[in-house]
């Protein structure tokens, strides 16, 4: 395996950013074990700043520490995703409400072309799901709520972990797409309520997906 060159900045949020990409790629697959050791020694540091990396993903939900057994990539369960889901629709309807209420014409141009960029992606099943995460993210950004964008930059990480990620389902990109219609549909039209009702059947039909 080839180096890897370390950024100037803290070290140990690096390693962090670093080991979440790689659970992200299931290069570390949740259950497994982490080789602090290992890991230590192809990044040629010493322990400490791994450690202190894993408390920011054990902060995070995506690593498990076990009393006298390590670091673990989190297993998520079906409770778990579903909590997750429930609150990514509380908190990502209200924005969407937000939105509909108080987006200028300028961010509702923002939003339609990320739309757009989606319609265009369906048969890139990767593009997608990168658009699909810029269009909630944008949405989010729009609503303004530094709060709520916290905890769901969170609340996606542990979603991430999910191993039948909903989008993977035959079929639910397409369903996917119709349901940002419906979203953007709401929000062109200015209704509040439907916007939020649309966003979170979004995210009632993706865990159904999901499971």
């Amino acid at each position: 395996m080839s180096a890897v060159t370390l950024t100037p900045r803290a070290l140990y949020e690096e390693v962090a950013e670093l080991l979440r990409q790689r659970i992200f790629r299931r290069e570390l697959e949740p259950g497994s074990w982490i080789d602090e050791l290992k890991l230590a020694e192809e990044y040629g540091i010493s322990r400490t700043p791994l450690r202190e990396a894993l408390k920011v993903l054990a902060a995070e939900g995506l690593v498990t520490m076990k009393v006298r057994r390590g670091a673990y990539v989190t297993e998520v369960s079906e409770q778990d995703l579903a909590d997750v889901y429930h609150l990514l629709s509380l908190l990502e309807s209200d924005a969407a409400g937000v939105v509909a209420e108080r987006a200028t014409d300028a961010q509702r141009a923002e939003l339609k072309a990320l739309h757009a960029e989606l319609e265009a992606a369906v048969g890139n099943r990767e593009h997608f799901f990168a658009i699909n995460e810029r269009f909630h993210m944008q949405l989010l950004a729009i609503a303004n709520n530094k709060w709520r964008d916290q905890m769901v930059a969170d609340l996606r990480k542990v979603m991430k972990l999910n191993r039948h990620n909903s989008l993977l389902k035959a079929g639910r990109i397409a369903e996917s797409l119709a349901e940002h219609r419906s979203v953007m549909a709401a929000i062109e039209a200015r209704d509040a309520e439907a916007a939020m009702a649309r966003m979170r059947e979004h995210f009632q039909n993706g865990l159904e997906a999901a499971n």
